[in-house]
């Protein structure tokens, strides 16, 4: 099982569990690409599936960047330690 974050925008965000992480996926007539993960988080207070980040297929990898650094204070599988 995979903790699957989807940015959608520099402020927004879904989460989602899903049993495989593909390179792209259709989420409400969006395409998403795999950006970062998934990856397994080191151990925190409770334990943690591997994480998978997913970005507009249509975003450049610098606004991809800075999405998830927006994000980042909201969105605690993204404040991980991995």
């Amino acid at each position: 099982m995979y903790h699957v974050i989807l940015l959608k925008s520099p402020t927004d965000f879904a989460r989602a569990r899903w049993e495989v992480a593909e390179d792209v996926v259709d989420h409400e007539g969006v395409a998403y690409s795999l950006r970062a993960g998934p990856r397994q988080p080191l151990p925190t207070d409770h334990a943690w599936d591997e994480v998978a980040v997913y970005a507009p297929d249509e975003i450049s990898e610098e606004e991809f960047q800075d999405w998830y650094a927006s994000l980042r204070p909201q969105v605690e599988e993204l404040r991980l330690k991995y």
